[in-house]
């Protein structure tokens, strides 16, 4: 019997992705039959340590897939995470790879990128970016959480991220939801709001921080961490 993480993944994945596909794929059809360019492949970025992958980064992703029409979603482990350098816990590039290669292996629409794993030096988003649309040109979506976006003033060059990619930000469900963009954010990164994507997504209280210290201490996260994942925690032996 399919645990309630499953059905809940597989209604975001399933809701009209057939439909979408078709669509797309029509409309480049007719663009080419009419002597047009065909359309620019949709394609989004979810970047993160992933220590561990969790339920929220696929819902966002599948969401953002659904409600965006994308093609692809790339994973994109961090490799060198420069704002995370005092936390002498992150488990290796290789290892976190690992754990997203299986949670995201029975999603057809989601791809892995070594694009940050495999180059040496702090790992920037907007050189990221920069990289992956040489390597696969379209239009790009770089898709993240309310709360990072609030962060964004801290990142490195983020006018850069804006002006590369449009941000597929989730958007918490209730009437207004997340739809206003902090003060600081509009000044780091003017008319910034034109460039946002609103993801309705359901709120999921869980954060990779609190996964690993329920595995220190043994605790149950059937529920958050999809099954191959939790394997591949087990026989890795992370977070002991």
């Amino acid at each position: 019997m399919a645990r309630p993480q499953q059905r809940g993944l597989a209604r975001v994945r399933k809701t009209h992705q057939a439909d979408v596909g078709e669509q797309l794929q029509l409309q480049r059809e007719r663009a080419l039959l009419a002597g047009r360019p065909a359309l620019e492949r949709r394609l989004g970025m979810l970047g993160g340590t992933f220590d561990p992958p969790h339920l929220a980064h696929l819902v966002l992703a599948a969401a953002a897939h659904h409600h965006l029409g994308l093609e692809r979603v790339l994973f994109v482990p961090a490799g060198d995470p420069w704002r995370k350098r005092g936390r002498a816990a992150l488990s290796p590039a290789w290892a976190r790879l690992r754990l997203v290669r299986a949670a995201v292996e029975r999603l057809p629409w989601a791809e892995v990128s070594e694009v940050e794993t495999g180059r040496a030096g702090p790992s920037y988003t907007a050189d990221t970016l920069g990289l992956l649309r040489r390597e696969a040109p379209g239009a790009w979506w770089f898709l993240l959480g309310a709360d990072a976006l609030a962060d964004l003033p801290q990142w490195h060059e983020p006018q850069r991220i804006s002006a590369q990619a449009r941000l597929g930000v989730a958007r918490r469900p209730g009437p207004n939801g997340d739809a206003a963009v902090d003060p600081a954010v509009r000044e780091a990164v003017p008319g910034i709001e034109r460039r946002i994507d609103w993801i309705p997504m359901p709120a999921l209280a869980v954060s990779s921080s609190e996964l690993r210290e329920r595995v220190r201490h043994g605790r149950d996260v059937s529920l958050l961490i999809p099954e191959r994942v939790r394997e591949e925690i087990e026989a890795l032996g992370l977070y002991r």
